[in-house]
């Protein structure tokens, strides 16, 4: 979808690349087709290890965090509309005064409405609509600079634009810190950490050696280092789907996310609990909060030799699985 409108803009002429300079292409998701684009000279910025990883191995040059001066940039629109317009900002930053910076999106993704306020703002190009989204371009310029990302003070935690539950504490994760028992000891695994809510928690638990905080986005897991000051805390920005820690835990924490996109996927939540238990020693316990409807339960019960519903409310239910089954 996104490569056939990069192929249009570019075969019309809208998106002009110039003949020298860099390309940043920022934010794309795996599986976007950037063909279109001279490869050599295409930096892909993503702050997200999976897509990271997935460009990265197909021989893209990948940078979390990138510095100008480039010649042109792609801006591959998230959901979230602040993000959005920092990225846009980022981009009109970064790309050398009067190079091209295209705008592409979902109309799911709101793309219409980033667009109508983009054109407020800068001497936006009509836009080329296909396969239920748009891509529009502008020079890169001044202007914008009140769309940079700016981090928030959230309920004494340090949250930005984009990531999970970036306006409050999520209500799930709250009923999970309810219920994790006064004492906690060993070392813990934060699953999905996001901004280090959960895992500041625990380390409130004196008994607690070390908290692995393992989270797959780069944004967050900034937050985290600011809002989790402790010596115990340990930091991987990796998947934790795949991620193999130094050592085995005696506990897993998560409240682990179920979309992937728009579409709710609960075999991501499903490939989190695997991870939790390959993570936990034989005595090890994993303390799970997760939406009623989704489907677990068979997964724990082959994963773990007890499982107890500790906690919740009328959508959110909190387990406590114990002992994983090694797997042959």
């Amino acid at each position: 979808m996104r490569s056939a409108r990069l192929e249009m803009a570019l075969e019309s002429g809208l998106f002009r690349v110039p003949a020298e300079g860099r390309v940043a292409v920022i934010r794309p998701r795996i599986g976007d087709d950037l063909a279109g684009l001279p490869k050599d000279r295409v930096t892909v910025v993503t702050g997200f290890r999976p897509d990271h990883d997935w460009f990265a191995g197909r021989g893209y040059t990948v940078a979390a965090q990138a510095e100008g001066p480039f010649a042109a940039a792609v801006v591959c629109l998230p959901r979230s509309r602040a993000q959005g317009r920092a990225l846009i900002a980022q981009a009109a930053a970064l790309v050398q005064k009067g190079g091209p910076v295209a705008v592409d999106g979902q109309k799911t993704d709101g793309v219409d409405a980033v667009l109508k306020e983009l054109r407020a703002r800068v001497a936006l190009s009509e836009a080329l609509s296909k396969a239920h989204g748009k891509i529009a371009v502008f020079p890169a310029g001044a202007g914008l600079e009140d769309w940079a990302d700016r981090p928030a003070d959230m309920d004494g935690f340090r949250t930005v634009a984009g990531v999970f539950s970036a306006d409050g504490i999520d209500r799930g994760s709250a009923l999970l810190v309810a219920a994790l028992p006064a004492e906690m000891k060993g070392k813990v695994a934060d699953l999905g950490a996001g901004w280090g809510y959960l895992s500041r928690a625990v380390l409130e638990r004196e008994g607690v050696k070390e908290c692995h905080l393992v989270e797959a986005e780069a944004d967050a897991l900034d937050c985290a280092r600011a809002n989790v000051m402790d010596g115990r805390a340990v930091f991987h920005w990796a998947d934790a789907t795949t991620l193999r820690l130094p050592k085995l835990m005696e506990h897993v924490v998560m409240n682990p996310p179920f979309h992937a996109g728009r579409d709710a996927d609960p075999a991501l939540g499903l490939a989190f609990i695997g991870a939790a238990a390959r993570a936990l020693a034989s005595d090890g316990t994993l303390w799970l909060v997760a939406n009623r409807h989704l489907p677990y339960d068979r997964a724990l019960g082959a994963l773990f030799r007890e499982v107890q519903e500790i906690g919740g409310d009328a959508a959110f239910r909190v387990i406590r699985a114990a002992f994983p089954v090694r797997q042959r």
